[in-house]
């Protein structure tokens, strides 16, 4: 990789037209020598940086969410199983991993994983069902943030008697465990305290962990004892650029050669030239959403909600911001989930006569508060996004205040319910089996979400909670039973308005040309078991 600035230098008067021209030169040369590097032959070993808006946050390695974290998990970390990418209901078919096959007793309680042998932890200790069990039973601790928490926690024994086989036992039956294995990092069983404290790191992925500089950069050296064979590169480098537009133009200057946070101004700009490749993420599937504290005093009207839901401009939003690749929605579903309903999709286009009926129908919007408007500083779409939900909510009268915040405290705020008002982000997890998002994810989990719309006295919360635990116990997922269930789950979510979805946006990796082979999960983190360099 090339590491040149081509930005010309200060010189004095008699230097300066000299040092341009060898500069130009330079630049020239080394454009040059990418561009060759893109055709030419593979190479064993080379680093790669893999640039990343946010820092990783050890302690909080479950949740997941950022690029970094995604990229340190999916590299350091395997899974039990893990699903394709297609874009389509079999990429819900699990795959071998660390799991080389399974067993499902017919009441779905008993589920016998055969472990993959020869398996190796980073520091040489052997892979064995303690670790499964230890994996599985820390990811259950709901004060880990795992937002699958509570599927694990269903798990209320594994019996570890075989070293190559773990045997699980339910409590109920429920209908993502798959999408759990699929999620969940194994871990070493001897290592869980260390792990939890965010010093420990010993995984069975194709990169091992190693030196950390908080807030700058993190090395990954390749793992030359992975089950699925020594990766070709030699490390992997997570660079922490905080800012969209310097991510950028590290990437165009080839300090980075991997870039998942790419505007997608950006990655339009770079279509078409030949050092750069926009990967489409099929099966990565994602959403930019408005949330909506109801606790907010002006919130907690769902009148009020449904009236924001009305007069935000969804088309306009993904044409703006997003340059058209993507559609609007008003559902987390992608187009191929069982969940999935066009009609009900279009819900809330843009209709402001409707919002300003129902603010009336709750008293004017003079009666309502002001409602900040938070978003992720550094993050341009965001910062965008919430310029135009605020201005589209001063049409209909409601008085709003933007709330830049930094990514570490959206994400506390996120985690803890304790967002102000409205709040701009992304979520993922709708990709996976429906019951998933309803019953699990920070945003919709029936039982704690992130607007904290709970309320146990509240009949039509209840009627809530129910549709989210029948459409995660209905024993087949994409069976007409499910469809009635999500209907119902639809209309919850319609109606209940403490979720705006906004955009479906695609989500394009950037490469350098030079970079073959690189693939990802379902949950969008970085496979580079097999991606190598050319020179």
């Amino acid at each position: 990789m090339l590491n040149r600035s081509c930005r010309p230098a200060r010189a004095t008067a008699v230097l300066s037209s000299v040092l341009a021209a060898a500069l130009l030169a330079s630049c020239t040369s080394a454009v040059g020598e990418r561009r060759d590097a893109a055709d030419g032959a593979p190479v064993d070993g080379g680093t790669i940086r893999i640039g990343a808006l946010t820092d990783l946050r050890p302690k909080t390695l479950y949740a997941a969410a950022t690029t970094a974290e995604q990229s340190f998990s999916g590299l350091v970390f395997d899974t039990l199983t893990s699903y394709g990418t297609e874009d389509s209901t079999a990429a819900l078919t699990p795959q071998p991993a660390l799991a080389e096959s399974w067993d499902v007793s017919g009441d779905g309680l008993t589920v016998t994983l055969h472990l993959r042998p020869g398996v190796l932890f980073h520091d040489g200790t052997p892979f064995t069902s303690d670790d499964v069990k230890a994996s599985l039973t820390n990811y259950a601790d709901p004060t880990h943030s795992g937002q699958l928490a509570r599927t694990a926690a269903l798990i209320s024994e594994v019996d570890t008697s075989d070293p190559a086989t773990a045997v699980l036992h339910l409590d109920r039956r429920v209908n993502n465990l798959f999408d759990l294995f699929d999620i969940v990092p194994v871990i070493d069983d001897k290592e869980v305290d260390a792990f939890n404290a965010g010093t420990g790191f010993n995984g069975t992925g194709a990169f091992r962990f190693g030196e950390r500089h908080p807030g700058a950069s993190l090395d990954l050296p390749a793992n030359e004892q992975y089950w699925g064979g020594a990766p070709r590169l030699d490390d992997a480098e997570i660079v922490v650029v905080p800012d969209e537009r310097t991510l950028y133009s590290q990437l165009r200057s080839g300090q980075l050669d991997v870039v998942s946070d790419a505007g997608a101004r950006d990655a339009e700009a770079l279509e078409g030239n030949d050092l750069f490749r926009v990967l489409d993420r099929t099966g990565v599937d994602g959403n930019i959403y408005a949330g909506l504290n109801t606790r907010h005093p002006g919130l907690t009207d769902v009148r009020v909600r449904q009236a924001i839901g009305s007069a935000i401009d969804r088309d306009h939003i993904l044409e703006e911001v997003f340059r058209g690749r993507g559609r609007a929605t008003s559902l987390p579903w992608p187009t191929y989930s069982p969940a999935y309903d066009e009609a009900a999709n279009e819900h809330y286009t843009r209709y402001t006569d409707r919002a300003r009926q129902r603010l009336a129908e709750a008293g004017g919007a003079e009666t309502i508060p002001e409602i900040p408007v938070s978003y992720t500083v550094g993050s341009d779409s965001e910062q965008n996004i919430a310029q135009f939900i605020a201005a589209n909510l001063d049409e209909i009268r409601l008085r709003t205040r933007l709330d830049p915040q930094e990514n570490a405290v959206m994400i506390d705020r996120l985690r803890g319910g304790t967002f102000d008002g409205l709040w701009v982000l992304g979520h993922s997890f709708a990709q996976y089996t429906p019951s998933t998002l309803s019953a699990s994810a920070f945003l919709f989990n029936s039982e704690k979400n992130a607007s904290n719309f709970l309320d146990a006295t509240d009949a039509t919360d209840a009627t809530d909670a129910t549709d989210a635990t029948d459409a995660w116990t209905v024993a087949d997922p994409d069976g007409p039973e499910a469809s009635t269930i999500y209907r119902r789950l639809n209309k919850d979510l319609l109606e209940d308005a403490f979720i705006h979805e906004l955009v479906a946006p695609d989500s394009p990796l950037v490469t350098t040309s030079a970079l073959h082979g690189v693939t990802w999960s379902k949950r969008s983190e970085l496979d580079l078991a097999h991606a190598y360099l050319t020179e």
